[in-house]
């Protein structure tokens, strides 16, 4: 566990330095946000890799962990850092393997009143309609690599171009669900999406899971508003009042982009004794094994990430059809189509992404890469416009989606000032873990989890009963205090939370 000794308070008992001397190597400082209850219960791991961040080369300011830190590949999960975009680096270790795990939130104009009575039977068309697990029961795509192709340089578009959702859910998903318009609004095209730089295997990884909402801790969730913090902000998002019904889907761009991630983290192992050289120094961890920016391999993994978020957003954009599909085989008879019933996206966002930025530095602009891992944007409306992004909402800030464990609740909250100031617009991404999934799956049996679930009203409907163990509320985080330290941090504002009444898993 991580004891506070090695840590200097900056400011609201949430806010904490990790000074430059916890590793010689260290270029900058390491900086957690945090309350001190989430700090005793994280891994010592977290400040290690927190400190290992911050020696690689050209990064600006500090090495940010979030509440919902835990350890991970090479970055802490919860982790985020900036790099000069000409003369700093990018690390696939700064992504993670699901590149683009992301959630979405919709909401409905149907009450729980409306949907408890026929929950299960809800459950249970959702669970026949979107395929889950690891290796999905079923597939309703079938790709060619030809349409794989085209996933991956449009993204949601090609979704909607194929009859999945409307055209209206683009203006509702980050860079309208196809990085190429974020990076054609920037002027860095050259790092958007490409078709041709992901493997044989990825493609062969790809091209069966479309559409699918994977296994571990991707779900989907049928909520409700449990408490509205602020009025004005919920009703501009179609949130009226406490007891309406949302949807929430967390899942990303599944064998696809973790082939890609594999792929590139060989390549710049292969070229690390280079990037050393170049930069004179030692990187200490191979999980951090990158590129300078100003390398092929740099551009290729932006093209190829790129092209794996764009999978994820197709993907995310598929099951959110299905499920409305699925809410219309059930309640049509009563409340009419989908469109009928406001099921509507509210947002949907990235939370593993290596994205180029721009931000102020020490009093001047620069382009940065900002590593997000377990980490979501939240930017200001200001900043959306900035970076040629849809505002979803007019005078309102960037929506943020935390998604908490199957058995407290989820939020939404709105980017802020703060956090542009603070940590490149970033704050946290969920609950995050206190347990391993082995530790989980030892300490807990499947059918007790959800058995304890019920009793609570909420149901679960998954494929395997081993991940409802390693999903059990108890290997997570306290998600209202994770939420409570970026609030108290000023680095997002709550809007609404929402509690789980429905739970799909893989």
């Amino acid at each position: 566990m991580v004891s506070k000794r090695f840590l200097r308070h900056i400011r609201d008992n949430v806010v904490w330095e990790l000074p430059k001397d916890y590793k010689s190597c260290m270029n900058v400082p390491g900086r957690l946000y945090a309350t001190e209850r989430l700090i005793s219960e994280m891994e010592k791991g977290v400040l290690d890799q927190l400190a290992n961040v911050a020696c690689l080369p050209r990064i600006e300011r500090y090495s940010i962990a979030l509440p919902d830190a835990h350890y991970g590949y090479g970055f802490p999960i919860g982790g985020v850092a900036a790099f000069d975009a000409y003369e700093g680096v990018v690390s696939p270790g700064g992504v993670g393997f699901d590149i683009n795990c992301g959630v979405r939130v919709m909401k409905t104009d149907l009450t729980e009143e409306d949907v408890r009575p026929r929950l299960r039977q809800l459950l249970d068309a959702i669970f026949r309609n979107v395929p889950a697990g690891l290796g999905s029961r079923h597939r309703k795509v079938r790709l060619s690599t030809g349409e794989l192709r085209q996933v991956m340089l449009y993204g949601a578009e090609w979704a909607v171009e194929q009859g999945y959702g409307w055209e209206k859910d683009l203006d509702h998903i980050e860079s309208r669900g196809n990085m190429t318009h974020a990076y054609e609004a920037i002027g860095w095209e050259e790092f958007g999406p490409r078709d041709d730089v992901a493997s044989k295997r990825a493609i062969e990884r790809g091209r069966p899971q479309l559409g699918t909402l994977g296994s571990g801790n991707h779900f989907l969730e049928v909520q409700v508003v449990d408490e509205i913090y602020d009025e004005e902000a919920a009703a501009k998002m179609g949130i009226r009042e406490e007891g309406q019904v949302t949807i929430m889907v967390h899942t990303g761009s599944r064998g696809f982009g973790h082939q890609v991630c594999s792929d590139y983290l060989k390549i710049m192992e292969r070229a690390m004794r280079e990037v050393e050289n170049k930069y004179g120094i030692r990187i200490p961890d191979r999980q951090l094994a990158c590129a300078a920016m100003d390398s092929e391999n740099a551009r290729k993994y932006f093209n190829a990430m790129n092209a794996a978020a764009n999978y994820a957003f197709a993907n995310r954009q598929m099951i959110s059809h299905w499920t409305r599909e699925s809410f219309e085989e059930v309640f049509g008879d009563e409340f009419g189509d989908a469109e009928d019933m406001g099921i509507e996206v509210i947002y949907d966002i990235a939370h593993n992404m290596a994205k180029i930025e721009k931000h102020e530095v020490d009093g001047e602009e620069k382009w940065l890469v900002v590593h997000r891992k377990g980490a979501t944007r939240a930017f200001s409306e200001d900043m959306l416009k900035k970076h040629g992004e849809t505002v979803p909402f007019e005078g309102l800030p960037q929506p943020v989606l935390i998604p908490g464990d199957m058995g407290t609740g989820s939020y939404i909250l709105l980017g802020t000032e703060k956090a542009e100031e603070e940590t490149w617009g970033s704050t946290c991404h969920g609950a995050g873990r206190t347990m391993s999934r082995a530790a989980a799956k030892r300490k807990f049996w499947g059918e007790r989890v959800a058995k304890d679930l019920e009793q609570q009203g909420i149901l679960v409907k998954a494929a395997s009963m081993p991940v409802v163990a390693e999903e059990a509320p108890p290997a997570y985080k306290d998600v209202d205090e994770v939420v409570n330290a970026v609030a108290q941090a000023g680095i997002s504002d709550p809007v609404v939370r929402l509690r789980p009444i429905g739970v799909v898993k893989g």
